[in-house]
Formats: structure tokens, C-alpha cells, sequence
């Protein structure tokens, strides 16, 4: 099984909201991850995405980023959000693109952290593009422990 199918069945078993909002893991090549998700499951009252889908795939690629980069250290710990940030700046219309990237430097210090301590925290950006343009910025603070 490919490492993109295994992060989405564990996103769909453990975190049931991200089946019901059709989350698929697009792509992951060690220090970015794409989730993709269909408008359709995921509108307000104005046929555009809802806010709370858009904060979700925003959290779980942050998330799944996290896990996919433990799980290459053959590391299984737990990954909680601390605390985040949410910036809507245009309204998604079409199907949900998240993007989040590893800060190489961050990480490093992150997972020194982690060895050192057995608890570190990470923060991460996803951007939320649709058609090109960015709809959404968000910043999470995870923390790792376990």
C-alpha cells in the first residue's frame, strides 16, 4: 500500500469527519502534502465551501504532514493541534486544494526537540488555493507527544 493510501485510510478511520467530507490524499514527496476534498459535501447556504470544512482539511494536512514525517523516523507518537489561526480571504467555489510545507530548519529543530524531551511542538501553514488564487491561510501549533 502506498504511503498517500495508508495516511487516507488512517484519516478516514480515525478522524470519521474527513470520510464524510471525502478527503483524499493527493500527494506527499517527503516535505509537502496536497489534500484534496469535492465542494459538494462541503457548502454553506451559499454554494461555496463551509468554513468549518475549510478549518478541518486545513488541520488534518497539517496533521497528516506531521505523521507522514514521524512515520518516515519509524516514530508513532500522538499529534494534538494547540492552537491555530485562520485567515479566509476569498471564497472557495470549486473543490478544496490544501497544501501544507515542512520548513526543513523547523523541523530539524523540531525533531531534535522530540528526541531530547519526548514532547516538542511544530507549527505549520496550509494554504487553501481555488482556481489558482489563495482562499485560505492557516497556521497551526501541533504538539507531540506519547
Amino acid at each position: 500500500m502506498r504511503r498517500t493510501e495508508a495516511l487516507e485510510e488512517i484519516l478516514h478511520s480515525e478522524i470519521p469527519i474527513s470520510r464524510s467530507m471525502g478527503i483524499r490524499v493527493e500527494y506527499y514527496d517527503g516535505t509537502s502534502l496536497k489534500l484534496d476534498a469535492p465542494l459538494a459535501p462541503n457548502t454553506n447556504h451559499k454554494s461555496t465551501a463551509f468554513g468549518g470544512s475549510l478549518y478541518s482539511i486545513a488541520v488534518l494536512c497539517g496533521w497528516g504532514l506531521l505523521h507522514l514525517k514521524l512515520a518516515d523516523a519509524r516514530m508513532h507518537k500522538y499529534i494534538v493541534i494547540q492552537e491555530s489561526t485562520i485567515r479566509y480571504l476569498h471564497p472557495v467555489i470549486h473543490d478544496l486544494h490544501a497544501e501544507c510545507r515542512l520548513d526543513d530548519a523547523a523541523f530539524k529543530h523540531f525533531f531534535q526537540t522530540l528526541n531530547k524531551r519526548g514532547r516538542a511542538r511544530l507549527s505549520l501553514d496550509v494554504v487553501i488555493t481555488d482556481d489558482g488564487r489563495t482562499g485560505v491561510e492557516f497556521s497551526g501549533r501541533y504538539v507531540v507527544h506519547g
